[in-house]
């Protein structure tokens, strides 16, 4: 209260995004690292610039949400901020590729289509796998068989099938919603890198050096 009067306080909450992509020299806005729900008179605060992203940030910087409130409190003092989730947004330099998707694709395709190839045949040497075929053959017809094709055809489809039902894919298509195990993996590595990054920031921050250095 304040000369008699009350004094309108605005409430504001601060939900901070995961990981955004800015150029550099762009003006980084507070609705672009994070989402506001404000009242509508009090909009304009999504318009206010935090920083401006320059080259010699790096790749990758880390905006904390102490940063927001900082811009939040000078604009409007008689505001009360909740923050939602995370503390602090991965801002990631956009690139222009120069090198076509595509063609960037086809190359990868190739490779871990070498590569699987050589596995899965380097692994059937290793455990004599015509062997077996032929010895399971001839458990079954009594006979010696030493191309049996009508148990090594149907056991390479089998591979194949095996392989799209575990990872859950074919081309775009996902066969149920559940996640498969690559998707699993890429998500965990991302999550490691996502907090690497943000505890190696701080870190620069606080003059600590990189968070694996040991402290002296």
């Amino acid at each position: 209260m304040k000369g008699g009067r009350d004094v309108a306080i605005s409430k504001v909450y601060v939900q901070m995004r995961k990981r955004i992509t800015a150029v550099p020299g762009q003006v980084l806005r507070v609705k672009d690292i994070a989402r506001l729900l404000v009242d509508e008179e009090e909009i304009a605060l999504e318009e206010l610039p935090v920083l401006r992203y320059e080259q010699d940030l790096g790749n990758l910087a880390v905006v904390d949400l102490m940063d927001v409130l900082h811009v939040l409190k000078q604009a409007k003092d008689q505001v009360q901020v909740e923050s939602v989730g995370l503390t602090h947004t991965i801002v990631e330099m956009k690139k222009d590729r120069k090198v076509p998707v595509l063609l960037y694709a086809t190359l990868v395709w190739i490779l871990l289509f070498i590569g699987s190839g050589l596995a899965i045949m380097n692994f059937h040497a290793d455990v004599s796998m015509e062997d077996v075929h032929q010895r399971i053959y001839y458990l079954m017809t009594g006979m010696k068989n030493a191309h049996p094709l009508i148990m090594q055809i149907p056991y390479s489809f089998g591979i194949g099938i095996g392989m799209l039902l575990f990872f859950n894919h074919l081309f775009n298509r996902k066969f149920n919603e559940e996640p498969s195990p690559l998707e699993l993996e890429v998500f965990l590595y991302q999550e490691n890198m996502d907090q690497f990054v943000i505890d190696h920031e701080k870190a620069k921050k606080n003059g600590k050096g990189s968070p694996d250095e040991p402290h002296r």
